[in-house]
């Protein structure tokens, strides 16, 4: 229940005590937007059971029926209407609202959370309610401009080169020492500037050297491919000739070992 609540009532969405890295202004606008949520749209459901009033009406959420007796929830700021127990959700996360708390907005009900990203971009770095005048975005994500930074060195990355990784922005440097695949040709990292190609988990540069076939080096870059022991060829014909050349050598070899030495 407490994460559920930390989850869906943020604290730094309404008291500025939780946020002690705002400017003034930012604190004078995260009270007046806290004030008049609080004043428009802020509400607790009210799990009683359906009374004869109401006797065969819908669901808000579903549609289906509601009888005389049935248990039910009501929200005052929407009027006489009532919603079965698991359909009192928030319209966007679909979660079970702790407490019956909700916001309304436009006839539909949300958590805390949710109605105010309504209204107010999140940071995806510190999860609070952006209020200054400019923030980054990037990935369909926004951040405080100082908070947009390398995931493991924490260097400011406004203005700077970058690659997502686990949904958060890592420097190219970071990248590729710690996180760059080799590539299965080259054996090299595929760095932040290369193009890669993947197959069966695999990584390869997408450069017409590394991602080709096995025997004929045919470039496979937008090509059909198949792959036979853990190497990629152009067609069956490729994988199979690989086969018959594996096999000549492993006669060969065979051959030479057990011939006669002119000693014998």
């Amino acid at each position: 229940r407490t994460r559920a609540l930390l989850q869906q009532l943020p604290p730094q969405d309404c008291d500025e005590r939780y946020c002690p890295d705002l400017a003034e202004e930012e604190r004078r606008q995260l009270r007046a937007f806290s004030a008049r949520r609080r004043r428009e749209a802020l509400g607790q459901g009210l799990a009683c059971a359906v009374p004869g009033p109401c006797h065969g009406c819908p669901c808000k959420k579903c549609g289906r029926r509601l009888n005389k007796g049935d248990p039910g929830v009501s929200a005052s700021r929407l009027g006489d209407q009532f919603w079965h127990p698991s359909c009192f959700s928030c319209h966007f996360c679909h979660q079970p609202l702790v407490d019956l708390i909700y916001f309304q907005q436009d006839g539909r009900i949300y958590c805390g959370r949710h109605h105010a990203e309504l209204f107010r971009p999140r940071c995806a770095s510190c999860d609070q309610l952006i209020f200054m005048e400019e923030c980054i975005e990037a990935e369909g994500r926004r951040w405080h401009l100082e908070h947009f930074c390398c995931l493991e060195c924490d260097v400011p990355l406004r203005g700077q080169r970058y690659v997502m990784k686990s949904g958060q922005p890592c420097c190219c440097g970071c990248f590729e020492s710690l996180f760059a695949e080799p590539c299965q040709a080259c054996g090299d990292p595929i760095g932040a500037d290369s193009e890669e190609a993947t197959h069966q988990g695999l990584y390869w540069h997408a450069r017409a050297a590394c991602f080709c076939c096995s025997l004929c080096r045919k470039p496979l870059q937008g090509q059909p491919l198949t792959s036979r022991r853990g190497r990629l060829f152009c067609s069956e014909t490729c994988s199979l000739g690989l086969d018959a050349s594996s096999t000549a050598s492993d006669s060969s070899d065979s051959a030479f070992a057990s011939a006669p030495s002119p000693d014998s």
